[in-house]
């Protein structure tokens, strides 16, 4: 669970379709204060602020949101410094150039692209880490967004690999500031519809794909409910002993070998006698829930 009170860092915010966005909604339900990060000004004017019309002026006001660009040291340096005492960090932030890193090829000379693409999804997570450990005192959580690294995907290309990087640090980071009591992982999550997933190539293909091969129903736009409370677990208290791991939050696919089977696919409407029982366990939990609140 979060610590009421407590502080978060939501780094990454684009607007309200973004992960970053659901998850710290998430943790202000659950008592904690969150502060979101934009990289600077201009974006969050274009996808914020004119990108945001779900949301009143009022509760864009109430919004505190900073900005940071994680591929300048100083700037997540005084971040931190100017924040003080956390709790944990959400790092919901890649790009890749989709002009060079994505598409029908592989391979590009565009050299800068591929480094700026790797610095921004991969490294900066080294960068965050470093100084926010400083300011968790009492220990702490960082959590990472991750997609299918173990897989090529078509048109990902560059991005899967920096994907696949980006877990190979989670590990790294997870054996270094385990002495410090904070926790680093990474949460997979299938294919969302984001303002960042319109500009990968054919992301329809990957949301058809997802439906092929997933054991579980996949929401592209909704589900992303399901990743953020994942990735909130990964945060809070309920999760202390686990550091250094993949989570996945993607229906299954990720586990499952080849397209499933016509029979095998999800159902479109559980059955009326599941569905009582799905709720009886979902009102077990929540009693559950609420004893240890107590």
């Amino acid at each position: 669970m979060i610590e009421k009170g407590k502080t978060y860092v939501v780094m990454g915010l684009l607007n309200t379709d973004s992960i970053a966005y659901a998850t710290g909604k998430m943790i202000e339900e659950m008592g904690g204060k969150v502060i979101y990060t934009s990289q600077n000004e201009r974006l969050k004017k274009i996808f914020f602020d004119r990108g945001c019309e779900d949301l009143s002026q009022e509760e864009k006001d109430a919004m505190d949101i900073r900005y940071c660009d994680v591929t300048i040291e100083n700037e997540v340096r005084n971040l931190f410094k100017d924040i003080g005492e956390i709790a944990g960090v959400v790092h919901s932030i890649a790009f890749a150039n989709p002009k060079t890193c994505l598409g029908d090829k592989v391979y590009t000379n565009s050299f800068d692209d591929i480094k700026q693409g790797f610095h921004i999804s991969c490294v900066s997570l080294a960068t965050v880490a470093e100084f926010a450990q400083e300011h968790m005192p009492r220990g702490g959580s960082i959590v990472t967004l991750s997609f299918a690294s173990q897989l090529a995907f078509p048109y990902y290309n560059w991005m899967g690999v920096n994907k696949a990087a980006l877990e190979a640090l989670v590990r790294a980071l997870a054996r270094e500031y385990g002495r410090e009591h904070v926790r680093v992982n990474a949460v997979s999550a299938g294919p969302l519809t984001t303002k960042a997933a319109k500009s990968i190539p054919h992301f329809a293909h990957l949301a058809r794909t997802w439906k092929k091969i997933s054991p579980l129903p996949w929401d592209t736009i909704n589900d992303k409910k399901e990743v953020a409370n994942a990735v909130v677990f990964m945060l809070g208290q309920y999760s202390k002993k686990i550091t250094g791991q993949t989570i996945y939050v993607d229906g299954g696919a990720s586990s499952m070998g080849g397209e499933l089977l016509p029979q095998e696919r999800p159902l479109k409407t559980m059955p009326i006698k599941k569905k009582k029982l799905a709720k009886a366990r979902l009102e077990r939990m929540r009693a559950l829930q609420r004893s240890h609140e107590q």
